[in-house]
């Protein structure tokens, strides 16, 4: 028990309700990020709350209230800042059993969550899950707190980290990577700015309704021991519920179903891997699922369901990837992986995979580390190679695969932040004994099921193509770069479709108008707009001219797109450009450049970023907007 003199509790309370967001902030980021968003927010709350002193001395009758000094404000508040991190390191390090009692405050049937925020906050806080406490620690302290490094290293040494200085040295290098001093203040991080949504309703009356029945069943035991002529029944039925959970009721698909099927997606993937036939293993995983442990990590991908099994799931792997056990289950609609490595609590990663076909489950991410991942391909991939989307004319490489279908390990892309020098896939090439004698390419975007990449020349020529041709992988060493701003959006895949070419004026030769398109796995996609003037070098980007979400543009059902930009020729001369695909029949510019064009195309001088409104002219007579940055 901390024993303080009136004043100093009294300075400590007040600070807590002065600064008690800027203090939850802190617990929030310190505290470990397997625990989840929801229940950090709880704690980090109940930390807080718990670290004001204990008021043990009383104050005499008749005595006056100690009188307060300039200096009280800030004591109270370095005492409270040391007092909830102590706590909050000690949670993860596990050294005060007490910490980890039930803490206030406590919410029932409501999940809550820090605003999401964007890719770059997602990227920083997959970092900070790879880091220990002391080292997010010492980036609150600088980032959050503004200390400098000398009393950043005092508060982390008298709050028990062992090697202040180093956990400094690893903030320092995180923050460089991420540029976490200007995101920690995000949305993303604050607990007490929060958005409220239901439990998973399913699981909770899954729950309630096993509690009923265990309820009912002792009820009844008991009554067959006390009733006179009472006697067991024959044996219990299993609910549905108790049907998921048992290993001997998972789906197996034959061996060789995938050859003699019509059907190609998850449901013709045979059982794999070496552990495949481990009870023990396969009732931790499905318990896991069912009813996750505190501790248990869990990542979703978005908009996907993390409910527990309704049915006995399909098995599709279940074996030992770089000394963790990992099994993966499809219920018809998601993949779920369970990662158990030694020594640490388990991972439950989801990701929705409906109507998948071909290509979109001809392989899944079954491990992954530092720089790098694995697939499981499906039974119908005979072989992969990678190659890098930014050398578009090199040759792919072969991979190596393991006979359960695990390829050696392929490098990551780079990560948000970093300098975007290369950009890995894995190319796969279908069996010959399904007659599809096709080679596509799949990239990771942070998901379970990664991302297929097309290319489009023409709508004339149908539907999106492999982008493993020429034009395509030109297309796409420009283009490659942009997936980073998809990571974590639950995309299925992404098409270039070259929709527009244009000859730039005087002579500045052609160039290309490129719609890149990525549609989720629910549904909505995001397009982006290219302008690809002439290149020094194969992989120079091209320039950003319109984007649009939850949009049909670019997709089947959304042939029609028209965006502008301002080019400067080599005269020096600026030019408004703009260019619709294949039913543009027109194009007017009004504002602060006024043309009009009877063609799909328009170039016309206007100064440099004049405003103008850019209108396109179908064919049918409808009109069409230019799609804007």
């Amino acid at each position: 028990m901390d024993e303080r003199t009136r004043a100093e509790v009294e300075r400590a309370e007040a600070a807590l309700v002065e600064h008690y967001p800027r203090l939850v902030r802190l617990a929030y980021l310190v505290l470990p990020p397997s625990m989840g968003r929801h229940r950090k927010v709880l704690t980090a709350h109940g930390l807080v709350q718990r670290a004001l002193p204990w008021r043990v001395p009383r104050r005499p009758a008749g005595a006056l209230p100690a009188q307060r000094g300039p200096q009280d404000a800030g004591s109270g508040y370095e005492l409270m800042r040391q007092r909830t991190l102590e706590l909050a390191l000690a949670y993860e390090q596990r050294q005060r059993p007490a910490v980890l009692l039930p803490t206030v405050p406590f919410v029932w049937g409501l999940r809550l969550l820090p605003r999401a925020g964007g890719a770059d906050e997602l990227a920083l806080d997959q970092a900070l899950s790879a880091v220990p406490a002391p080292v997010r620690a010492a980036l609150g302290l600088w980032c959050l707190e503004g200390l400098e490094a000398d009393a950043a290293r005092a508060v982390l040494a008298r709050a028990g980290v062992q090697d202040p200085e180093a956990a400094e040295r690893a903030a320092g290098q995180l923050d460089q990577r991420t540029g976490a001093a200007a995101l920690l203040g995000s949305a993303e991080f604050d607990p007490c700015t929060v958005q409220a949504r239901p439990t998973d309703l399913l699981r909770r009356r899954q729950r309630v309704r096993a509690t009923a029945v265990l309820a009912a069943v002792l009820a009844a035991g008991v009554a067959a021991v006390v009733l006179p002529g009472g006697r067991p029944a024959d044996g219990p039925v299993p609910t549905a519920a108790g049907q998921a959970l048992d290993p001997g009721r998972l789906l197996r698909a034959p061996d060789e179903q995938w050859a003699r099927s019509s059907r190609m997606d998850f449901t013709a993937w045979p059982p794999r891997g070496r552990q495949a036939g481990d009870r023990a293993l396969l009732q931790r995983a499905l318990r896991v699922w069912a009813a996750p442990p505190a501790g248990t990590r869990i990542v979703a991908a978005a908009d996907t369901s993390t409910r527990p099994p309704a049915a006995p799931p399909r098995l599709l792997y279940a074996g030992l990837i770089d000394n963790v056990r990992v099994v993966v289950f499809h219920d018809g609609e998601r993949l779920v992986r369970y990662a158990e490595p030694e020594g640490t609590t388990p991972t439950l990663h989801f990701a929705r995979v409906d109507n998948a076909d071909l290509t979109s489950a001809g392989g899944l991410v079954i491990g992954r580390g530092n720089g790098w991942l694995r697939y499981l391909i499906a039974p119908w991939v005979a072989d992969v190679a990678t190659r890098d989307l930014l050398t578009p004319d090199a040759r792919p490489h072969g991979l190596h695969l393991a006979p359960d279908g695990v390829t050696d390990r392929i490098p990551l892309p780079p990560a948000d932040g970093a300098a975007c020098g290369h950009w890995p896939v894995a190319e796969f090439r279908s069996s010959p004994r399904i007659d599809d004698r096709r080679s596509f390419l799949v990239t990771d975007l942070g998901d379970l099921a990664p991302v297929h990449l097309t290319y489009l020349a023409h709508p004339a020529a149908g539907g999106p193509g492999e982008a493993t041709g020429g034009p395509a992988l030109r297309s796409w060493a420009r283009t490659a770069c942009t997936l980073r701003s998809l990571r974590g959006t639950g995309v299925r895949s992404v098409n270039n479709w070259a929709y527009a070419a244009q000859d730039l004026p005087e002579g500045g030769g052609t160039a290309t108008w490129v719609c890149n398109r990525a549609d989720t796995w629910r549904g909505p996609g995001r397009v982006m707009v290219q302008f690809q003037p002439p290149a020094a070098g194969p992989a120079d980007p091209g320039r950003v001219t319109g984007r649009e979400a939850g949009t049909a543009v670019c997709g089947p059902f959304g042939r029609h797109v028209l965006s502008d930009v301002h080019w400067q020729a080599k005269s020096g001369k600026w030019y408004l450009l703009a260019a619709g695909s294949s039913e543009v029949a027109g194009i007017d510019v009004t504002g602060g450049a006024r043309a009009a064009a009877d063609a799909a195309t328009l170039a016309a001088p206007a100064a440099q970023g004049a405003p103008a409104q850019v209108t396109g002219r179908l064919r049918d007579g409808r009109p069409l907007r230019a799609l804007r940055p």
